[in-house]
């Protein structure tokens, strides 16, 4: 049976459902079916397929297919290369945002699945044609896809013209905030629930038996709430033997393979170059050459692997167990990640904190006041942390609006950094991040605070603020640094937007055009 037509509403409405979307719906599955839905409402189309890209895997899987049956039933699981879209998504078919490939101008037997609605061409030029196709990215803020909505069979039957591209564009756009949104809530919920079992093996720790039980909690710790199948816990002996004392996923006949292993051969693997946030990522190849192995102690190979720029490919992932003075104790060495990827900043930094954990319960520490600390806090400035920046101001802009207050949002960021690190090293440039995170902190107010939201990017909100208390607070930080430049932009709430979202971008544009011009800082026109 054929579906009813659709009878296309407010282009303005759709925009507004789509943005509503951002914060209503939860769950990304659910999500994508309401944009979809959305846009074929929206605009008179009964066919919108979504495809959602797999970091995993570096690929483009079809997760939605709103409206024909017969689409559903061709596409709905099928995998697309990121070559094949590469080969789509060209500037010769690109207009106004969008991608439109008329029929006979492609050939589709290169692409891996493609789906061709039932239907005679029409000998009107403005008309769709059946092979006609038109594609809009969904691209991450960063510039990065995160997928590509496809339209099809429109209800009027007629192409798309440039002010209905234009509203589609505009709706991709949006469905792209709502996807980044609902994909940056579910890895903040999961680093939450990862904390929260962090937090209670902590406690527990200093109440196990002995050594082993303590090392074997922090492995199961480990693989639980971090998502490494396979963990190992050992020991510096002082042969400088490494000796394995706790170990999931590895049975005992793997670990007897490798030998005797002295921690001197690992140490090879600690270099800087490869060092996040306290953990060592390497490279299988690159690994493999450091430690110099005989052929007679075969190498474990990972088996949960991906491809693709962010996947996990047989790396290597290791935490050296310090003591107070800095001497390393120990290693922690974790493989096998459930979702192929390589572990984000902040899962790495959850496992350094499991790490120092281990270290502390070993030697007889307590460290549960540091682990709470960096569930809001930068572990190498101290500053509050990304996550309770986007918290804090959601809170300060629902205040704002409610209650009629001021607050302004100064963002910030070391002028030359990348230089910086590049010409003086990695320790140079922690050291001016950390050197810039005491002089935000000496030219705030009390109620004020600030945030290190990632690399040198910094964040300020200042409660009750007109633009000269901003402009003071910043001639207060510029006046301060000795041999480091920043630049800044200010936004204030509500005066220049009234949700968290608009004023973040706001004050992110204007520091753009203060790093520009020249002028280190900008105020929003």
């Amino acid at each position: 049976m054929a579906s009813p037509p659709l009878h296309p509403i407010s282009p303005l409405r759709g925009l507004l459902e789509v943005t509503r979307l951002v914060r209503a719906v939860e769950e990304l599955p659910e999500l994508l079916d309401a944009i979809a839905r959305t846009i074929a409402e929206t605009l008179g189309f009964r066919t919108v397929v979504i495809n959602l890209y797999r970091p995993a895997w570096d690929d483009f899987v079809v997760t939605t297919v709103h409206g024909n049956e017969a689409a559903r039933d061709a596409l709905l699981g099928s995998v697309r290369s990121v070559e094949e879209w590469d080969d789509l998504l060209t500037d010769r078919f690109h207009h106004r945002g969008a991608y439109v490939i008329p029929a006979g101008s492609y050939d589709w037997t290169h692409t891996s699945t493609s789906y061709v609605p039932e239907g005679e061409p029409s000998t009107d030029n403005g008309a769709w044609h059946p092979e006609d196709a038109l594609f809009l990215p969904m691209r991450h803020s960063s510039g990065h896809l995160l997928g590509v909505v496809s339209v099809d069979e429109p209800v009027s039957g007629r192409r798309a013209s440039d002010e209905e591209l234009d509203v589609l564009v505009a709706l991709a756009d949006h469905a792209a905030l709502a996807v980044q949104s609902a994909q940056e809530r579910a890895d903040a919920g999961r680093h939450r629930v990862a904390l929260e079992q962090l937090l209670a093996v902590s406690s527990s720790l200093i109440s196990e038996a002995g050594v082993d039980e303590i090392l074997s909690t922090v492995c199961d710790a480990v693989r639980d709430a971090l998502g490494f199948q396979n963990v190992i816990a050992s020991l510096c002996e002082p042969s400088g033997r490494l000796s394995v004392r706790a170990a999931v996923g590895w049975s005992l006949d793997q670990i007897d393979l490798a030998g005797t292993v002295f921690y001197d051969e690992v140490a090879q693997l600690l270099d800087p170059e490869f060092e996040i946030e306290g953990c060592y990522v390497l490279p299988n190849p690159e690994a493999e050459r450091r430690l110099a192995r005989r052929s007679d102690r075969p190498v474990y190979v990972s088996e949960l692997n991906g491809s693709g720029p962010w996947a996990w490919n047989h790396h290597w992932l290791l935490v050296p167990l310090h003591a107070e003075n800095g001497d390393v104790i120990g290693i922690l060495w974790a493989d096998e990640p459930v979702d192929r990827l390589l572990p984000s900043p902040e899962r790495l930094q959850a496992l350094r904190v499991f790490a120092n954990q281990a270290a502390a319960a070993v030697l007889g520490s307590q460290y549960v006041d540091e682990l709470r600390f960096l569930a809001d806090h930068d572990p190498l400035t101290r500053l509050l942390n990304r996550r309770a920046f986007v918290d804090r101001l959601d809170g300060e802009v629902g205040r704002a609006v409610r209650y009629g207050r001021v607050f302004g949002l100064v963002l910030c960021d070391l002028d030359d950094f990348k230089e910086l690190n590049d010409r003086d090293g990695h320790p140079a440039g922690d050291a001016a991040l950390r050197t810039f995170a005491r002089t935000l902190q000496a030219a705030l107010r009390k109620g004020d605070d600030a945030f290190r939201i990632g690399g040198d990017e910094f964040a300020l909100l200042i409660a009750e603020a007109s633009e000269d208390d901003a402009r003071e607070v910043v001639a207060r930080i510029t006046g301060q640094l000795d041999g480091l430049k920043a630049s800044f932009g200010v936004a204030s709430c509500p005066g220049h937007a009234q949700d968290a979202q608009t004023l973040f971008r706001l004050a992110d544009d204007a520091l753009y055009e203060a790093k520009r011009n020249g002028s280190g800082l900008q105020f929003v026109a």
